[in-house]
Order: structure tokens, then sequence, then C-alpha cells
């Protein structure tokens, strides 16, 4: 079994701190590996490796860093299958997911290296004679990412690319339950010497602990965290103690709206595809869907007959499996209760509902139907988190859109429609960061992927995903006219 260590200032070292974390394959129960359990000295270090670092990173060219951004690209590349048994092994991700998720790590730091020349300022006219106004675009600093269990790989990219290319410098906490995937990429790092030492650090340990004090620490310029609400409530209290800009993706309740004159077909695909992403441990998962009364009955006979023919696997010995196992025992026993709870105040299971048999170790838990699912109840009102699908009817369309609204989250959403007008009213009126009509949930790398409401503040992606990462400095120029 591997140990690892901390990665600060360019070299691997021991934390300061004598304790280990477990972490567990969760198809097989195993434990696989042991990350040191890190302290506030291991952050104070790794972020103050950091800021001495970050002076000099933003002085050299954009195209510069621009390079070594597309070359951690290609190194994943180079490393893509060890990647995804990593992945696999750690997470539970079927190949398929796998496989996209490295290829899209991949992709990603390719795209955010496109950017080194995109960064731009602005002239503005000026009120007086003889001034320019020059706006300029500078890096923020120090970023502190804290990355989740359920893509443990993208959302390091999105993370560690974006700060590079702009100027910025991070101290990268992985989640506790996999963060191997993230130990085999900082030998990547620590493998090209044209990235100054400082520049990426990595420290392992637990939110509860080192998360809030990479948040509060006052070097640090912002915090970029993808979680849970309860995680994001922290980690704004703590970087409020020096008013640290915060990122925050904050999970999602993404309603999918089925109406009466959708493609059948298409809309149960799409939506068994977006709810069992990830084995339904995604943020853009499609966690409650809402089907008009004329058709609901059809919909959900193809509907049940693609749930049934999923199949369920250890994806490290099934490369098939469409299924794997949740991350954790936790996370099965709370999606268990979460069922029950619906059945138990009248929701009815079309099919799932139960561990399968033939496993006898693994968190494993089949994908599940519900049906005669209220609006007030718990299922619909709380991210599940797992491979459930609750149905709820509905007889118009303002009724479907108020229901798809009524949530705390705003993240993603979608409708299944062949009508033009009915697209564009569910576009206009739903409170959501994204809308899908007609496909699966899942975003582009040069798209903006950002939540509304409870869902969270900023974003990531394209554009405006870049700019999160930069400040803007105002520079008044007067000159002298020896004409005037």
């Amino acid at each position: 079994m591997q140990t690892h260590k901390l990665y600060i200032d360019g070299q691997y070292i021991e934390s300061t701190g004598n304790e280990w974390l477990d972490i567990i394959n969760p198809a097989t129960e195993e434990v696989i590996s042991q990350t040191p359990r890190g302290t506030e000295e291991d952050i104070d270090r790794a972020v103050k490796a950091a800021f001495n670092a970050q002076k000099d990173w933003e002085l050299k060219p954009n195209i510069e860093r621009g390079k070594i951004v597309r070359e951690i690209g290609d190194r994943i590349e180079a490393k893509r299958g060890r990647f995804i048994e990593l992945l696999q092994e750690e997470q539970g991700k079927d190949y398929a997911l796998a496989s996209g998720e490295i290829d899209l790590a991949i992709d990603y730091f390719r795209y955010m290296s496109e950017w080194a020349r995109r960064i731009e300022g602005e002239i503005v006219p000026s009120d007086r004679p003889n001034e320019h106004i020059h706006i300029y675009k500078k890096p923020i600093g120090v970023i502190g990412g804290i990355v989740p269990w359920n893509f443990p790989v993208f959302i390091l990219a999105r993370k560690v690319a974006t700060a590079l290319v702009t100027g910025c410098t991070i101290v990268l906490k992985p989640s506790q339950q996999t963060p191997n995937t993230a130990m085999e990429f900082t030998k990547i790092i620590d493998e090209m010497s044209e990235i100054p030492k400082g520049v990426y650090n990595l420290v392992t340990g637990t939110g509860s602990e080192i998360g809030n004090a990479l948040a509060s620490h006052e070097k640090v310029q912002m915090v970029t965290m993808t979680g849970s609400i309860p995680a994001g409530t922290k980690v704004m209290e703590a970087a409020a103690q020096n008013i640290t800009k915060v990122n925050l993706e904050l999970g999602g309740k993404a309603p999918a709206i089925v109406t009466e004159n959708a493609d059948l077909e298409l809309a149960a695909e799409n939506i068994k595809m977006s709810r069992l992403a990830n084995n339904g441990q995604a943020c853009t998962n499609a966690e409650r869907v809402y089907v008009h009364d004329s058709v609901a009955e059809e919909f959900l006979e193809i509907l049940k007959e693609k749930i049934e023919d999923v199949t369920i696997g250890d994806p490290l010995e099934n490369k098939e499996a469409d299924v794997g196992p949740l991350v954790s025992e936790d996370r099965r026993e709370t999606v268990e209760e979460m069922v029950t709870n619906a059945v138990d105040a009248g929701a009815e299971v079309v099919t799932g509902g139960e561990r399968p048999q033939e496993f006898d170790k693994g968190f494993f838990y089949k994908p599940t139907i519900l049906k005669n699912v209220k609006q007030n109840m718990e299922i619909i009102q709380e991210e599940i988190f797992g491979p459930v699908i609750p149905v709820t009817n509905f007889s118009t369309l303002d009724e479907a859109i108020e229901m798809g609204n009524d949530t705390v989250y705003g993240l993603s959403s979608s409708v299944y429609t062949e009508n033009y007008h009915e697209a564009m009213r569910v576009v206009n009126e739903l409170k959501f960061g994204e809308t899908f009509i007609n496909r699966e949930n899942f975003e582009a790398v040069q798209g903006y992927h950002a939540g509304m409401r409870q869902s969270g503040l900023g974003g990531a992606d394209g554009k405006h995903g870049v700019e999160d990462f930069l400040v803007t400095q105002a520079v008044y120029m007067q000159y002298k006219n020896d004409k005037q």
C-alpha cells in the first residue's frame, strides 16, 4: 500500500502532524493508500511558498505560461491509462466516464493554454484633455483550490490550469476520499523544471481542518471550492476574516421538464444519462423530473426499460459496467434513507430501490425510479447525489416552471420539447445558471459553468471563468502637450 507526502515549494515533504487518512476503493472496501492529515502549519508553509513564487510567476510572459499549461495537458495524455485506472479505483467511476473525465482534463489544460494571448485590457476615453485611461487585467494572486471527490481530475484541471495561465499560484487541497489522482498529477508538476518552485503546492487533509485554514489565510487572494452548501458556508465564513474573494460551486437540484410535445425516447435516454452519470454523484445530474400528465405513463415505461437495462459492476473488473458504486457507505446510507422517506410519504418505487444482491462488498445501489412524488417531499427538495430519479406530473407549463424554480439551488436545468415556444418560455423563466434543451446535462469548456442562489458564487470555464482569476486596475495617464 502506498503512502503519500505533501508537496510544498517544489519538494515532497512530511506533514508536521503524525496522523494518516485511509483511502478506500468503494467497489471493494479495501484500503488502497494513505495520505497525511495535514495541519494549519502545513497550509501556512504552502501559502507562503505560493505567495513568494507568485511575484515572479506573473512577470513571466503570458505566452510562456501558456506553453507550460499546454505541456501539462500533453503529459497527462502520456499517462492517460494510469490516470483512468487510479480514478476508477479511488472513486468508482465506470470506464466510459473515467476515460471521458481524463480526456476532458487534458482538453481543459490545452484550452486554457490558448487564453495566454487573450487576456486583454482596454483603453477608455477620458473626460480630460491629454489623458488616457488604461484598464489592466492582472492575476489576483495566490489561489486556494479545494477539489471535491466526484470529479477529482477534471475539477483539479479547472482550478490549476486557469490559475497558472493567468499568472496566479495555487495551493491545492484534494478531497480526502480521492487524493490519488492529484498525487499522480503532482508528479507531472515535479518533473517539469520550467515550473518554478512554489507555483503549485498540494496539502492533503480534511476540509474542516486545512480547508478552513486555507480559506482564512491572509495571503490567499481567492478561494475556489466545489462542494456542498454547508462546506461552502464554512469557506465563506473563513474567507470573510480577510475579505478574501470566494468562487463557489455548491451543488444543484436540476429539474428536467418533459412536455407533451417532447420526443419521449430522446427525453428518457438523456435523462437516464444525466441522472446516472458518475453513479448519480454530479452537481449537474437531473435530480427531479416533471412530466406532463398526458405523456407521463408512456414516458415512465420507456425510462423504466432503459434503467433496467443498465449494468452494475466494479469498474476495474468490468469495463462494460454502466454504473459503479457510490463513493462511501455514508453516501449509500443517505440515498437509502431518502428513498425510504419518500416511500413512507406516499411515493412508489417503479424499479430499483435496494442494494443489488450480487455484491458482497462495495457501496452499490440499484438505479431507482420513484413515481407519485410530491413537490414538498425531501427527495424533491434536497440533493440526492445518488442514482435515484423522482418523477412528478404536471398539467400546465406554468406549473412545471413554478415547481422547477421551487428550490434553493440554481445550477443546472433541462427541458425536452419539440415546441420552440415552450423551449423559449422555459429558458426565460427558469432561474438556473445552465439550461439544456433536448440534450444531457453536461457543460462545455468554452461555456460558463455557474449557478444562481445557493448553488454558488462566480463560475468556471470560458472567458468568464478566466476573468474570475483576474483583478482590474485602472491607470489614469496624463501627458504633456506642447501644442496646448
